[in-house]
């Protein structure tokens, strides 16, 4: 594929899917967005990260490749205002995994949402986002070693769709008449109306996703997050669809939260993942007192929006939290942050949430042993309160580094792992 302003590495190999297997090279070329804002500080620490851990582990066997992509600012002046370009979008297919930066969105019109454009354009329908603790890190909770949970957020349906009508306009008095007329709704003159969407086969490839996860990685169970005591037709159908395809899927693996008291009088049953479920609004509770009862979560959009960053703040806050849109096989890691224009720049921000989310995605190519280098390595640094101001105006006697200090620090305790 040709393209008009992106280079592939010549010196490096697309990673392929063949028989809906992915198969990484040992020299892959990734794909990586600066982002805006802080973007390019918080990219090229990182970077340095990345290949310091791969060099470590791998001695040179194995290296990556990196093509810079453009999206958001950077993207704008490339390509005459266009800050979405449609060539980036085939790239990202085309490399199958990349990792971005933070994106603004565009004041006063154009895209609602740069990250939201993207996930529905390319069908990243997953979002990915796993929070544990790290130990040296300042936390509200008294065990914060407790929580080590994976969020699987359906990123495609629900309000995220964008299904809205705004009060006054023709359509809303359309769709308004239509809900009071025909189907005898209730609600008060001028609202805004908006749809929301939750359908058997967005929720299936979701839950589908996480339980495999599950077992892939073994985790102990998987959780249903929903308001389906409210939302019975919505969120109460995402759990049902979630149910059924467990029993249907993934018989052998799995015992349902009913099955286990019915069946095995509470005891788990040896090498099987438990599946039961929780309403949205006791979960924000049960996360804060009893974490370490939960380890992946499926849920509909915006209460994995919620969760995820409330259960980032227990952690670190969400200036460490890791994530990643994924669909099939193509995924996209990403900062889960904005991109806090005033330190633009300045050389000052905490790098670890792309840092972390390119742990996931060396994780996803399977080179674990260079992401697992980097989890040895960053609670070492926490631990010597070497760190970046947001974290060291929590912690007594810290020294204050500027992004790059902290990507050196962190590099100089991988090499000696």
């Amino acid at each position: 594929m040709t393209y008009q302003h992106i280079t592939i590495p010549e010196s490096g190999t697309k990673i392929s899917v063949e028989s809906d297997r992915m198969h990484v090279p040992d020299n892959p070329i990734l794909g990586y967005i600066e982002g805006d804002g802080i973007g390019p500080d918080i990219t090229r620490a990182s970077l340095r990260i990345w290949d310091a851990a791969v060099e470590r582990a791998y001695g040179g066997r194995r290296k990556v490749h990196w093509c810079e992509l453009y999206m958001g600012e950077k993207a704008a002046g490339i390509y005459g205002g266009d800050f979405f370009p449609a060539e980036t979008l085939d790239a990202i297919r085309d490399l199958t995994v990349s990792i971005k930066g933070p994106l603004t969105t565009p004041v006063g019109g154009g895209f609602r949402s740069l990250n939201v454009s993207l996930r529905q354009e390319m069908d990243l329908y997953a979002c990915v986002r796993p929070v544990r603790y790290y130990t040296g890190i300042p936390s509200p909770l008294r065990h914060p070693e407790e929580v080590d949970i994976v969020i699987f957020r359906e990123n495609t349906e629900d309000v995220y769709s964008g299904i809205e009508f705004e009060s006054g306009t023709e359509a809303n008095r359309k769709l308004a008449a239509f809900l009071r007329d025909e189907m005898g709704a209730d609600f008060f003159l001028d609202a805004g109306l908006a749809i929301k969407p939750i359908s058997p086969f967005g929720s299936r490839r979701l839950i589908r996703k996480a339980i495999q996860y599950a077992i892939d990685n073994n985790r102990a169970s998987v959780t249903l997050v929903h308001k389906g005591n409210i939302m019975k037709y919505t969120e109460g159908a995402f759990r049902s669809w979630g149910y059924a395809l467990a029993k249907e899927e993934f018989r052998e693996q799995i015992v349902t939260e009913d099955e286990l008291w019915d069946e095995y009088g509470g005891t788990m049953p040896e090498g099987k993942i438990l599946i039961k479920d929780r309403i949205a609004d006791i979960m924000f509770q049960l996360l804060q007192l009893r974490p370490g009862e939960f380890d992946v979560l499926a849920t509909n959009n915006p209460n994995g929006d919620y969760l995820s960053d409330a259960l980032a703040a227990e952690v670190g806050g969400i200036g460490i939290a890791p994530g990643a849109n994924m669909a099939d096989h193509v995924a996209v890691f990403e900062a889960t942050h904005g991109t806090a224009p005033k330190y633009a720049n300045l050389d000052k921000v905490n790098p670890s949430s792309l840092t972390l989310s390119g742990v996931m995605m060396l994780e996803y190519i399977g080179w674990n042993e260079a992401a697992e280098l980097i989890n040895r390595a960053f609670p070492q640094v926490m631990e010597d309160r070497t760190v970046t101001y947001d974290f060291a105006r929590l912690m007594d006697n810290a020294t204050t580094l500027s992004t790059s200090q902290f990507a050196d620090a962190l590099i100089s305790k991988i090499n000696r792992l």
